[in-house]
């Protein structure tokens, strides 16, 4: 994709990369939670849920407005490409199925300091442990979609879900490891 042997090293990386560098700043964040706070459990894991919730239609906006979005201009069609339409063309490329810790990292600090910014004092470490533990899930369901064999009816479906968006309609489906944002902004497909 690149000429330069760093940058192509830097669009890559291997499924259980993101496991290893957001685990432990999921550890670090329940951490504070409990040791730097006096949050009771109920509180936690309200707030928890709330990050994980807000994690599904952030998942879904990412993919249908930003990751979606070609520009007109020559040099935004390049960058569209490097996001993410190099994963239309090879969708089957082990190595490019989960975001590269060379994107994910600023994009995941973008995001703690908005909700630093937005949530009451220390809120942010449970809630953002959600919002982080989703994205970890979306990046291991994308990779599974497109490798594993699943036997399970959910799973099946999920995958038949994605495999539409990629081979069928890239204008539909835009929901990964959640659905439930294409039914309710009307953009999943006619399974019938």
């Amino acid at each position: 994709m690149f000429n330069n042997g760093f940058m192509e090293s830097l669009s890559k990386v291997k499924y259980y990369v993101p496991l290893i560098v957001y685990v432990p700043v999921i550890a670090y964040l329940f951490y504070k939670s409990f040791a730097e706070t006096d949050i009771s459990v109920i509180n936690f894991v309200s707030w928890f849920i709330l990050g994980l919730a807000i994690w599904t239609i952030t998942e879904y906006f990412l993919h249908r407005f930003v990751f979606h979005f070609e520009p007109d201009v020559e040099w935004g069609k390049k960058i569209h490409f490097v996001f993410h339409g190099v994963h239309h063309d090879y969708p089957n490329d082990a190595n490019r199925l989960v975001m590269p810790p060379s994107a994910s990292i600023p994009m995941a600090l973008g995001f703690y300091f908005l909700f630093d910014w937005l949530l009451p004092d220390t809120k942010v470490y449970p809630f953002f442990s959600g919002f982080m533990i989703g994205y970890l899930f979306y990046d291991m369901v994308h990779y599974a979609l497109h490798h594993a064999n699943f036997k399970s009816g959910f799973w099946k479906r999920l995958k038949h879900h994605h495999m539409l968006h990629h081979y069928s309609d890239s204008s539909k489906g835009y929901g990964v490891s959640w659905t439930f944002w294409d039914n309710i902004f009307h953009s999943n497909f006619d399974k019938k």
